[in-house]
């Protein structure tokens, strides 16, 4: 049964263009093949990829984060209270009026002190900024490096350095899908894992039905804007605020012209339009495509977030990672107002909140 199903999986017509089987993609006469095989080393490499984030975030990542003097803000912990805590984690962290009505007479405090003490427990649990600073730098590095390895890997056709450029962006993928759910949470989580998916199944697909040359340009035309984006983020958690902010708009004008102009009217126009000119359309080419749409319908959408802080940006007015989870600022009593003074001179030490995920607000 396993092997009829591989069989149907694997049907010449399903991948490859008419009058073309996976007889004519063996290697001969010194010609070498991608083959699906090959994808198998990228899950052990994942796993080699977590291991490197590991010791880099420890070893590299937390004391640049020292000589930058990237400083933690000081919260203010919920106190100990076990009917909150357990409301906390089995009913939700956002308790509705109601809720808080029926807390209060439970545990004998005003809906004031329920208010807050949530929005105590809540910024406990959002992520700190030495963590953020650790996995921005981790990307920053590894994609800057990718970029100057797929600007080689463009203008070297060998075989061996298509392969390896391939297989070590796969694995770096998958090692991002493998770690989401404990990196930094955002309001596009569920975006960034269909990108990874569509990515992983993209460079897959175009990997063993030899579409190297356009995975190749993909991966390059993406990593081009992804470390602007991660030094950015580096240098607003550092509190470096002018280098932070153009970066910003630097990435803004590589991300539009890489993600808006270049992708949909060269990559994705040549890989719809010309090969209908050498063989008719089949499965395979639908399956590419979808996933090259998929991909793009995720760069608008992160492109209209881009534009709105870019347009923040311009206009003088405070910007921030529009798919940032904000740290809740306390400031109605004397405690709190005592809180927000120094919160926000904290704020003033670390910059301008571009891309900043502990940006507080005002209640």
């Amino acid at each position: 049964m396993l092997q009829t199903l591989y069989d149907h999986f694997w049907w010449d017509r399903l991948w490859l263009p008419v009058n073309l089987t996976w007889a004519d993609l063996e290697d001969r006469d010194g010609r070498v093949y991608a083959k699906a095989s090959d994808l198998y080393i990228t899950l052990p490499l994942a796993l080699v990829f977590l291991v490197i984030r590991y010791f880099f975030e420890l070893y590299v990542a937390t004391p640049l984060a020292a000589l930058l003097n990237v400083k933690e803000k000081t919260r203010l912990r919920a106190p100990p209270n076990a009917t909150l805590e357990h409301f906390y984690r089995t009913s939700g962290k956002q308790p509705k009026q109601a809720e808080v009505e029926l807390l209060s007479r439970q545990s004998g405090l005003s809906s004031r002190q329920i208010e807050r003490w949530f929005r105590r427990r809540r910024n406990q649990d959002r992520p700190s900024l030495l963590k953020k600073f650790r996995e921005a730098s981790w990307r920053f590095t590894f994609y800057l490096i990718a970029f100057v390895a797929g600007v080689v890997v463009i203008m070297d056709s060998i075989v061996p350095s298509q392969y390896w450029y391939y297989m070590i962006e796969l694995s770096f993928y998958w090692s991002l899908l493998f770690s989401i759910a404990s990196d930094v949470k955002r309001k596009d989580f569920k975006e960034q894992i269909i990108h990874h998916v569509a990515t992983i199944i993209l460079l897959s697909f175009s990997w063993f039905a030899n579409y190297v040359r356009a995975g190749t340009l993909v991966l390059a035309l993406h990593d081009s804007s992804d470390y602007l984006l991660e030094s950015a983020k580096m240098f607003n958690y550092a509190g470096w605020k002018n280098t932070c902010n153009n970066l910003f708009i630097v990435f803004a004008i590589v991300f539009i012209l890489t993600r808006l102009v270049i992708m949909p009217f060269w990559i994705l126009h040549c890989t719809l339009v010309y090969p209908l000119e050498l063989y008719p359309a089949f499965f395979g080419y639908y399956f590419f495509n979808a996933m090259m749409a998929v991909l793009q319908m995720l760069h608008i959408f992160w492109a209209y977030f881009i534009l709105r802080m870019a347009h923040k940006f311009i206009t003088g007015k405070l910007v921030e990672d529009e798919r940032s989870d904000r740290e809740e600022t306390e400031s109605s009593e004397g405690e709190e107002a005592a809180a927000g003074a120094g919160a926000k001179s904290q704020l003033l030490a670390n910059g301008h909140p571009i891309l900043n995920n502990n940006h507080p607000k005002n209640d």
